[in-house]
């Protein structure tokens, strides 16, 4: 490939994050996206096939991920579960930390539609948890940001959803006008539970986001967004007009969530107008709407606002007991809210206290100059060896040559220096699933899950790096290596001998060598 490489600059696959079937993966996406669920299951399953055939583990997730979302859409949950269960664990293993964000949300988003509140909780907390420590301002980070923060709408969590909609707004403009619409609906919510100042700071915000994406785009989902806000802050007479400007064009192209905003708007105008019977057929117009398939807060928002209207209509006995009733209800989900966000922001707690946990556990195992495991953590993994194990193994024990004349001639801090130089090539050389520890002063230790030709190839390739790397001008490093693979019956302890015994050859034939 390298020599390939050198006669024409061009790859023969373009190189991205994904999989080379990600166009694939992709056309999966945009059909469930568009509405056309049916058809995106179809493409995934026989999609999957190619891509299980090739080899191609990261199409397959997203592949997965695709056909889990139109499942969704069909609302097929109980198939689509064990879809989210699979892709957790294929993103644990390929150690993807915002891999797993991701698929922990959509399993969030899953649970909350099984009415399943503390695993939800307990999804998105440890979501939340891993999002804080992925390298942020990335397009994954973005991706997994956004499905923390869509899962958390669905939960009718305003607080962690606009949370992280502000954070997405910091990198791209793309996430304003679903940020201006959590706010929205926060500040409606709000409202009708009679925390005015509060609702009417989210309802000013939505609308400043709003006005200014008018500006240059008079759209008219945003037009309808932006009147709604102004409807209910009070700016009746142009929220009216803005209304009333849209509401056809948006039912005509089947925009239903924006066509009930239009007609909130439209309706709450009329009430305060004094055209009560008006402002009622809106409010039916917009609940109609809802049968096309709504926001879970939708409908409580509706109904609240056509029991004021019913009472502006007739302040009868009736009326006053229909209301009662709808504020009530409209309370209890509220107070329903706030349980699920107390249940999650205690779920963070304990999320972050077990991270903690964990941190403070990898640095009593780490070992402070190279970064490796320390003997500590090598003791552990040896003594998990075990004599039934049924995965290959394979011991490398490195030793530096002559390293006690670098350190009398050079000076410690220049062997700390090389001890680190080395430990970095280790690092290099582990693939996934591989751990390097520095077993002593200047030993290390390689725990490759393979056999015994994979050991001796990454030992050499240790080998000769070690020996072509300047640690500095007039130093020059090397290693002997000594490889041993683990058979049935053998304890960690007899490996880890077998792997010295090879160490001890390499040292006895001229050292810079590699033993198997």
């Amino acid at each position: 490939m390298a020599d390939w490489i050198s006669r024409d600059d061009r790859l023969p696959v373009p190189v991205t994050a994904y999989g080379p079937l990600h166009l694939l993966a992709r056309h999966v996406h945009r059909l469930s996206d568009t509405g056309q669920a049916h058809e995106a299951i179809t493409a995934a399953d026989a999609y999957l096939v190619i891509a299980r055939i090739v080899r191609d583990e990261k199409s397959v997730r997203f592949l997965i991920q695709g056909k889990m979302y139109a499942l969704l859409a069909l609302g097929r949950v109980n198939e689509a579960y064990p879809l989210a269960i699979a892709l957790l664990h294929s993103q644990r293993a390929a150690g993807s930390v915002l891999g797993e964000a991701k698929a922990l949300c959509d399993l969030a988003r899953i649970h909350l539609l099984g009415g399943h509140y503390v695993d939800c909780m307990r999804n998105l907390a440890r979501a939340g948890v891993l999002l804080g420590t992925a390298p942020a301002e990335t397009d994954r980070h973005r991706s997994a940001l956004c499905s923390f923060a869509t899962a958390a709408t669905a939960a009718e969590l305003y607080e962690a959803a606009a949370g992280a909609y502000e954070q997405l707004r910091h990198s791209t403009s793309s996430f304003d006008l679903v940020h201006a619409v959590t706010l929205l609906y926060w500040g409606l919510r709000l409202a009708h539970v009679g925390r005015s100042e509060e609702a009417r700071s989210r309802l000013r915000r939505s609308a400043e986001i709003t006005r200014a994406w008018l500006e240059t785009d008079p759209d008219p989902t945003i037009t309808a967004m932006h009147a709604l806000a102004l409807a209910k802050l009070g700016e009746t007479t142009v929220a009216e007009k803005l209304a009333r400007s849209v509401i056809m064009e948006l039912r005509a192209g089947g925009s239903h969530q924006y066509a009930r905003m239009a007609h909130l708007a439209l309706g709450i105008s009329l009430r305060a107008h004094g055209f009560p019977q008006e402002a009622r057929r809106e409010f039916i117009a917009a609940r109609d709407l809802t049968e096309e398939g709504s926001r879970p807060d939708e409908r409580p928002i509706i109904r609240f606002e056509l029991a004021l209207t019913a009472l502006d209509l007739d302040s009868g006995q009736a009326s006053r007991d229909l209301f009662e009733t709808v504020e009530g209800q409209v309370r209890e989900l509220w107070r329903l809210r706030l349980q699920r966000l107390a249940m999650l922001r205690q779920a963070r707690q304990r999320e972050e206290t077990e991270a903690a946990r964990a941190r403070a556990e990898r640095e009593i195992l780490r070992d402070p100059l190279t970064g490796l495991g320390n003997r500590r953590r090598f003791d552990l993994l040896i003594g998990a060896v075990s004599p039934a194990r049924e995965a290959p193994l394979t011991l490398l024990l490195i030793d530096l040559d002559h390293f006690k004349a670098v350190n009398d001639i050079h000076s410690h801090s220049v062997g700390d220096l090389a001890l680190r130089e080395v430990a970095a090539i280790l690092r290099a050389h582990c693939r996934q699933g591989d751990e390097a520890v520095r077993y002593a002063g200047d030993e290390f230790v390689i725990f490759l899950g393979g056999d015994a030709e994979a050991g001796s190839e990454v030992g050499e390739r240790i080998r000769m790096a070690v020996a072509e790397a300047d640690i500095l001008t007039d130093l020059h490093m090397t290693v002997s290596v000594g490889v041993a693979t683990w058979s049935s019956g053998m304890t960690g302890e007899q490996l880890f001998q077998a792997a010295d015994s090879r160490l001890y050859a390499a040292k006895w034939s001229g050292r810079n060598t590699t033993a198997a």
